[in-house]
């Protein structure tokens, strides 16, 4: 149970495959094309239900309640060497004093 006030993330279909342009690969034509929109739940609920947000500027949206939003998780792995040693090389080559 997700509980009214959360900050949460809903899953909208703002297009249908049938409205998305022709032009697309069939791959993707053959998809609708979902966005994920996050806000603050207006009611009880529980995850895969649809559910009304409000957004932090006040809009209010329906979707399907994905998840209770947390702490991120991300992050850009390790770094790669040779991206930490080249703004170095390009100083000594194009700067040197």
């Amino acid at each position: 149970m997700v509980k009214k006030g959360d900050y949460v993330e809903i899953k909208i279909v703002a297009l249908n495959k049938d409205e998305r342009a022709e032009n697309l690969p069939n791959d993707t034509k053959n998809l609708p094309y979902e966005g994920k929109i996050r806000g603050y739940l207006t009611s009880d609920s529980n995850i895969g239900d649809e559910v009304t947000i409000e957004t932090p500027i006040g809009r209010k949206i329906k979707g399907i309640l994905l998840n209770k939003v947390g702490k991120y998780e991300h992050n850009f792995g390790e770094p790669i060497r040779e991206l930490i040693d080249i703004g170095k090389k390009i100083r000594e080559k194009y700067f040197k004093e």
